[in-house]
């Protein structure tokens, strides 16, 4: 796989259903596995305890790289995840902020 997409995942707010969240531990170690090399996972939420969750996840796993504000920019899937899905309208017509971290599978298995 080159790209996983987790747009406006449910963030799971109580503690006891945190392991029930997309992004953790051992789904990283999943999804790392079936990304090639230069994969990439995007994540986007409008609920900042959960981007913060998401992001911390995928800072710690020694496979991802975070990319960088810079490259993002020119990254026609953020555009896309972030200005034409249904969840990222309808956060835009309710003036919600959008949060989004993407990292870089760096090596292989």
């Amino acid at each position: 796989m080159s790209k996983l997409f987790f747009c406006f995942a449910d963030p799971h707010f109580k503690k006891s259903n945190h392991r029930r969240r997309i992004i953790g531990v051992g789904f990283l170690a999943e999804y790392t596995y079936l990304l090639k090399k230069g994969g990439r996972i995007y994540s986007i939420t409008d609920v900042k305890d959960l981007h913060d969750w998401n992001d911390s996840h995928m800072a710690a796993n020694k496979l991802l790289k975070k990319v960088s504000e810079e490259e993002l920019a020119n990254d026609i899937c953020v555009q896309l995840i972030t200005n034409e899905t249904e969840e990222g309208k309808k956060v835009a017509r309710n003036n919600g902020a959008k949060y989004v971290a993407v990292y870089e599978k760096i090596c292989d298995n």
